[in-house]
């Protein structure tokens, strides 16, 4: 094929800017980012990237910067609703002695302030406010119209425009629609300060490690530190919320958004009960001294969904949007962009030929993470006392066993971590 010059991408965020920076650096590919945002984003929490990311970061050459700017999480605890340590599980330990990665939990400013460093080191343009209107191809190339009239023409395009992708709607895939997965998410928002420092807080805090939860009848509350020096909180409870009366619509859900919002600390508080312990009392202290917090629906995109049309390719999860529940939306972005990086560096295939062979191999890892987040999913469901107490007691009982007989040698559950994209047969 013709090689390709240039790529249009369409946003800034962990997608759009790795995948500039890996065709920069693996095939010497020149690319155009535009973002519909009008400046660098402050938005979104603290996200966790498991070894299969990790690894992708290191190859990009950002792994120490993004390490030195997150703390390891692979251990997770449970708690009760009365306050005593279920039991623990390392969800990083199998595939650190795989990969020589763990388990890095960041704040998602500081992981795209690394991302945006080294776009501008590898000068790298960026366009901000720029609203995609319309995309035309020939046989040339590939024409992305902006609102303001502004054009760039390119020989590929990526739509890495997150799960209400305008590339999607205007043009891979009109028909397709976000599908809303019935658990949401209310949680301490970095872009408005509210992580929660430890300073404040009881005893409790000041020690806390790894990613520490606590199954409620109401749903999943969870807390973690985002910082090196652990000192900062990010929490979040993930419930079961039904779709807005009104429907499954952006003003139905910005809607029910403000009235989860403003009933948040009164909820929580019923949520957590009366229970008289250090760790209870340091989850109620963590919601009375959180200020502000976001209202998040999890969608998902539908399993066997269109990724491409001619010059024009989705990914991340503009393609494969899928619950927070398994942690891979960065990695998975990540194995998307290497993957690409690797067919167009194959100068014997054909555009189409790239195209296919890259749906070919990400649809069923897609389709396999996509499952993994919908299981972990379905501890966040409301249940009665009997049914939360029968949880508990199971999950107690599970971890005590896990750990005597240190099934983690195994791998249970933990293998798809390990995976390599590098290692792809294609």
């Amino acid at each position: 094929m013709d090689p390709v010059k240039k790529v249009i991408i369409i946003g800034a965020g962990p997608a759009g800017v790795g995948a500039a920076l890996n065709l920069r650096k693996t095939d010497h590919i020149f690319s155009t980012i535009y973002e519909i945002r009008p400046v660098r984003t402050t938005l979104g929490g603290a996200v966790g990237i498991p070894s299969n990311g990790l690894r992708l970061l290191d190859r990009l050459g950002l792994y120490d910067e993004v390490l030195a700017r997150g703390v390891d999480t692979s251990t997770l605890i449970l708690h009760s609703i009365k306050g005593h340590v279920m039991g623990q599980m390392d969800m990083g330990s199998w595939s650190k002695e795989k990969t020589g990665f763990g388990y890095l939990r960041i704040q998602r400013t500081d992981l795209m302030d690394v991302l945006l460093d080294a776009a501008e080191k590898a000068d790298i343009p960026i366009h901000y406010g720029q609203k995609l209107v319309k995309i035309d191809e020939d046989d040339n190339g590939v024409t992305a119209t902006f609102s303001d009239g502004t054009k760039d023409t390119g020989d590929f395009l990526l739509g890495c425009d997150g799960i209400h992708s305008a590339v999607r709607t205007l043009y891979v895939d009109p028909t397709t629609e976000p599908q809303y997965s019935g658990i949401s998410n209310i949680g301490s928002d970095t872009s408005l300060g509210s992580v929660i420092s430890t300073s404040g807080l009881p005893l409790a805090a000041a020690s806390l490690k790894g990613l520490n939860a606590t199954l409620t009848t109401d749903g999943l509350f969870a807390v973690t530190p985002c910082t090196p020096a652990q000192d900062m909180l990010y929490w979040f409870f993930s419930r079961e919320v039904a779709i807005p009366e009104s429907g499954d619509t952006r003003d139905g859900w910005e809607e029910r958004g403000k009235k989860e919002i403003e009933g948040m600390k009164s909820t929580m508080l019923d949520v957590l009960g009366d229970a008289k312990a250090e760790w209870v009392d340091m989850l109620r202290e963590l919601v009375r001294q959180t200020d502000v917090v976001k209202f998040y629906p999890n969608f998902r995109l539908p399993p066997g969904a269109k990724w491409s049309r001619g010059r024009c390719l989705l990914i991340g999860d503009a393609a494969h949007a899928m619950p927070p529940h398994a942690s891979q939306g960065v990695s998975m972005a990540l194995e998307d962009i290497f993957l690409l990086c690797r067919l167009l560096h194959d100068g014997s295939r054909s555009l189409e030929n790239v195209v296919r062979t890259y749906e070919e191999k990400r649809g069923p890892r897609a389709e396999e993470m996509l499952r993994t987040a919908l299981r972990n999913g379905s501890v966040r469901k409301k249940m009665g006392p009997w049914r939360h107490r029968f949880n508990e007691v199971m999950m107690t009982g599970g971890l005590h066993l896990y750990n005597m007989l240190d099934l983690d040698r195994l791998g249970l559950g933990k293998k798809p971590l390990a995976y390599d994209i590098d290692e792809e047969q294609i």
